[in-house]
């Protein structure tokens, strides 16, 4: 089995490694996949017929690979892989797991202590897994179950990360797109204080090993935070990380204010070191990735430049383009790859749906090196 020592959220599963098989036999358009890769580095497909569309990945360490698929209809949203010959490609697919009602997102998928955990929009599951075999055996556990009497909103996804003490994080995405009054019409002002920041737009902290946890069994970590799909636990310096997603239709809401090719670009797509108690200013301030700085939002009378009180939230490590919606992020901690890649992050941009009338972007991965805890590169 292959020994792949890190795992990235796209479509068509594929496998990255320096030298992984000899492309010259292959005919051009397969080479890599299709895809487009770093000199040393190659591609091969591990699957490219999975029925409900692949939303994100985790890898064992004997190189199974389970997903979670998301549109799955009526079938069970959790697949797993196993490639018996080391030819790079799964021979062997199974499905278990995941809630029929339950299939739209897909946000999470992790192994953490020996267990399989993943997520609907409304519930995270796990399994005990047991070395060998490739699907468990074991009873499928609930974890944790959003039980606001909303049900489903906008930036509902529950991506999952986990420290070195037995704890998992999850965010709670915010139910609006800047807090306005009037949900997404022109010119609305900002509630403030934003109501929805009390059981909304952070990150929650819980037991990985209770059963049957609610929000109010966990302890709030974090706030001024949108929408999460991105987030990891750094091993290398012990802290949580993840991307935000920056709120859309500066234009559409704000003609007076804004150009079309500022909409397009702005506001950031946060890249953000999380600590307890972090803040990160939404929805009163977002960060410009030109200006560098963060500026106040339209909503609380900003006009693109002032700054405010905005200096006392969080600063993002980098900025990235707005509208790439990061959807996954993984601190690559193998041997496999040269040592500039050792303790680096690996983000999975799914593309923009938001920049009209300009070209989409962001379909692609990235990767952001690391030096004493900090962006190197």
């Amino acid at each position: 089995m292959l020994n792949f020592p890190f795992k990235l959220s796209v479509l068509l599963l594929v496998l990255f490694a320096p030298g992984f098989v000899n492309q010259e036999d292959l005919p051009v358009n397969t080479k890599n996949g299709g895809l487009f890769l770093p000199d040393g580095f190659e591609a091969v497909v591990v699957v490219d017929s999975l029925e409900g569309r692949a939303r994100q990945i985790a890898v064992n360490d004997n190189g199974d690979i389970y997903v979670k698929a998301r549109f799955a209809d009526k079938k069970e949203s959790v697949i797993a892989l196993r490639d018996t010959n080391q030819d790079g490609r799964a021979d062997i697919i199974k499905r278990f797991g995941g809630k029929k009602r339950e299939i739209g997102y897909g946000t999470a998928m992790r192994i953490y202590n020996g267990y399989l955990y993943f997520s609907s929009e409304l519930v995270v599951y796990r399994y005990k897994l047991t070395p060998g075999e490739l699907v468990p055996k074991s009873k499928q556990e609930i974890i944790l179950t959003d039980d606001h009497k909303h049900g489903m909103h906008e930036h509902i996804a529950k991506p999952l990360a986990f420290d070195n003490a037995g704890n998992m994080y999850v965010p709670f995405g915010a139910p609006s797109n800047a807090c306005e009054e009037l949900f997404r019409m022109p010119n609305s002002t900002g509630m403030t204080p934003c109501p929805f920041l009390e059981d909304h737009g952070g990150v929650w902290r819980f037991d990985a090993n209770k059963t049957r946890q609610t929000q109010k069994d966990g302890y709030k970590f974090a706030t001024g935070i949108r929408s999460v799909v991105a987030m990891d636990w750094n091993k290398s310096d012990n802290n949580l990380y993840l991307l935000q997603h920056g709120r859309d239709d500066l234009l559409r809401l704000w003609a007076t204010v804004y150009s079309p090719w500022q909409s397009a670009v702005l506001p950031s797509e946060e890249f953000l070191r999380i600590k307890d108690g972090t803040n990160a200013g939404w929805p009163y301030c977002y960060y410009d990735q030109i200006q560098q700085k963060k500026v106040v939002g339209p909503e609380y009378g900003g006009d693109g430049i002032k700054t405010g009180d905005c200096d006392k939230y969080e600063k993002p490590l980098m900025g990235f383009p707005g509208h790439w919606a990061p959807n996954d992020l993984l601190f690559y901690q193998g041997n496999q790859f040269p040592d500039h890649y050792k303790n680096g992050a690996f983000i999975a941009f799914h593309g923009s749906t938001n920049r009209a009338p300009y070209p989409q972007s962001g379909y692609f991965i990235g990767f952001v090196p690391f030096q004493n805890g900090n962006p190197s590169g």
